[in-house]
């Protein structure tokens, strides 16, 4: 099988690592690449936003399986022009992609569907002086929401009116966000511990993936700014079989009918961002792609042959039995520029990522080639993965740590704390 990687970050070299484990793969291209996916299968240089060129270079290489990773060239409808040409593709359409595009459109398909989530009123750029006045009577904490796509960045929790009506002004006043802000949601804050389950579909049947759990907080204990993720650790304690069998039947499954139901089938991976609170589970987000770094942390804990797994949901009929969990514990470090995620410097070379402990993987993210050196060239920098094929998170948190400590580069920031919400 000749399969096409859309990507460049830590969650593509994940997808490229485990793709190439399957003995169904002929050749693995990746669009445009990092580093980390060159060792693996081969870069193309291509714009990722060159959607005809992209159809052009399938069809030359006579490529069967199209992997869009980021959220982005889904959203632009990627999927759709491949699909167009008769390539097979894992990942939703444009419309279905919406629910990721859009946090207004899945508040409505959960309302459709009967879905648990937080409550919230939605407010227009032109509406700033209302929603000011809304929040001097809302109860706090409370969340601040970018309508659009943020980066993982459009979520602001207030603890009382003067950071909400900050967090206002930023998005509809500042345009930090641009066009993503035009609309915001102003939500109720669930109280509980966050989880995320992906689940990978045909747009009808589904298989999910062990639970993980992440940290979005550039600093420890969870405070200072969201990022679009600084580690994650999997599987997640809190979400027990039960508890999973649950999102299963109350979130994933009458959310793919509704979506099916207004001609938006969704094909692809399914990330389901969750609260588990005292009254159940309630989603905080979806988005239409795997995440970054919950991939990096969930991916080395599967058996089988996830190509088969890929393809046969692009083809339609989801193969239940092509991947199962292999029973172990995996913990991902994010190692991030100084500065992120705000300004940061580029170009330090990266000391250590020879000689590294076998259980332990490095995923490319923001990094490149340069003068046969590999240097930062991003805010998120590597992601530092402990695969331990018994599930014991404490010991494989200190084999990732232990890990970290033998890589450096210039400002290097990596958080401390990464699965200690797990350790009971």
């Amino acid at each position: 099988m000749r399969v096409l990687l859309i990507g460049s970050g830590g969650r593509e070299h994940a997808l490229a690592m485990k793709i190439t484990e399957s003995k169904k793969l002929k050749s693995l291209y990746i669009l445009p690449g990092n580093p980390g996916t060159a060792m693996i299968g081969e870069n193309i240089d291509h714009d990722i936003t060159d959607h005809s060129t992209i159809a052009t270079f399938c069809v030359e290489n006579k490529i069967d399986l199209v992997v869009i990773g980021p959220e982005q060239p889904l959203v632009d409808g990627l999927a759709n022009v491949l699909r167009e040409n008769n390539i097979k593709v894992f990942g939703p359409d444009k419309e279905a992609a919406e629910i990721e595009a859009h946090k207004s459109f899945a508040k409505s398909i959960m309302k459709t569907a009967g879905v648990p989530t937080s409550t919230y009123i939605q407010f227009s750029s032109k509406m700033f002086n209302t929603a000011k006045e809304y929040l001097k009577s809302k109860k706090y904490p409370c969340v601040v929401k970018a309508d659009g796509l943020a980066a993982g960045k459009g979520v602001f929790v207030c603890s009382d009116s003067k950071a909400a009506e900050d967090a206002l002004r930023s998005i509809f006043i500042d345009k930090i966000f641009g066009e993503s802000g035009e609309k915001v949601l102003i939500e109720e804050f669930l109280e509980g511990e966050e989880a995320s389950v992906l689940a990978i579909t045909d747009g009808e049947d589904f298989i999910c993936l062990p639970a993980s759990q992440d940290h979005k907080r550039i600093g420890e204990n969870d405070t200072g700014k969201n990022t679009s993720g600084m580690n994650a650790y999997a599987p997640t304690p809190i979400i027990t079989d039960v508890l999973m069998e649950e999102i299963k039947s109350r979130i994933i499954q009458p959310t793919l009918k509704a979506l099916s139901d207004t001609n938006k089938k969704f094909i692809g991976c399914l990330y389901v961002g969750l609260m588990i609170t005292k009254e159940g589970p309630k989603v905080i987000e979806f988005n239409c792609r795997f995440g970054d770094p919950e991939a990096q942390a969930v991916l080395p804990l599967l058996k089988g042959d996830f190509l088969e797994l890929l393809y046969s949901a692009a083809k339609g009929k989801l193969n239940m039995q092509a991947i199962e969990y292999s029973g172990g514990s995996a913990v991902c470090v994010v190692a991030a520029s100084l500065g992120y995620p705000d300004e940061y410097e580029k170009g330090f070379e990266i000391i250590g990522l020879d000689n590294l402990p076998e259980k332990i993987i490095v995923f490319h993210a923001g990094t490149k080639e340069e003068n046969g050196k590999i240097v930062t060239n991003g805010g998120r920098v590597l992601g530092v993965t402990a695969v331990n094929p018994k599930n014991e998170l404490s010991s494989t948190r200190d084999m990732v740590y232990k890990a970290v400590s033998k890589i450096n580069f210039g400002n290097m920031y990596f958080r401390n704390d990464i699965g200690n919400k797990g350790i009971k």
